[in-house]
């Protein structure tokens, strides 16, 4: 799955970016249409796509079923909790990015250039991506890991092929270091209630926290020179 997954992220993008080019954007350039929020999400969406289907794909054929058998378990009186808790990891992280020599601009930045793009991406970031990457890294890679290596070197693992899924967003900078330690407590969350649907609610409460903060600091994503100063 892994396999086809990579073969995956490299085609499809490849293809909607040309096809957005051929067919929606004539006027501008392939490298260009790589940076464009609407493209970049359009993108994203046909991958998770792709990667949803191939996952219930193959549930189905072993158990027919699917949220059972990835502990999605949702936490129905505790989930307001696990919110919260996203939120507090969001600043206790926060404490510690400022003390490391992460770049003042970084390659994920060029997606909150325009206020469109911000709100996109912002609401992109605490509704699907959390959901997909739930799903996959503490759903499906992180119980198979730790049939094989035990608990904490599957909490490991997981969270490091995480923190290098977002690794080109951040430029391979320290900024990776955070997103694993965010691995870390994801899969630590998932390893102890045996639940995902935890995890996927202290996931949307980080990255709510950071789109919250954003939003405020620029006054709605109006004045987004502010993300620079």
């Amino acid at each position: 799955m892994v396999g086809i997954i990579v073969v995956a992220a490299a085609l499809l993008p490849t293809m909607i970016v040309v096809g957005a080019h051929l067919l929606v954007y004539p006027n501008i350039s392939l490298l260009d249409l790589t940076r464009n929020p609407d493209v970049i999400l359009l993108s994203q969406l046909v991958l998770y796509g792709a990667v949803f289907a191939l996952m219930y794909r193959l549930l189905k054929i072993r158990s027919n079923r699917f949220w059972q058998p990835v502990s999605w378990n949702w936490p129905t009186r505790s989930w307001p909790g696990f919110f919260f808790v996203g939120g507090i990891l969001y600043f206790s992280l926060a404490g510690l990015s400022v003390l490391l020599p992460i770049p003042k601009h970084l390659p994920i930045d060029r997606l909150f250039q325009t206020t469109h793009g911000a709100a996109i991406m912002s609401a992109f970031a605490i509704t699907l991506a959390p959901l997909m990457e739930e799903l996959f890294f503490r759903g499906f890679l992180y119980p198979v890991l730790a049939r094989r290596l035990g608990a904490v070197a599957s909490v490991v693992l997981t969270s490091a092929a995480f923190g290098l899924l977002h690794g080109a967003q951040l430029k391979y900078s320290w900024a990776v270091l955070i997103i694993f330690l965010v691995g870390v407590m994801l899969t630590t969350v998932r390893a102890l209630t045996k639940s995902v649907g935890a995890s996927f609610l202290v996931h949307v409460g980080y990255n709510a926290t950071l789109s919250a903060l954003i939003f405020a600091a620029t006054g709605g994503f109006r004045h987004l020179e502010k993300l620079n100063q």
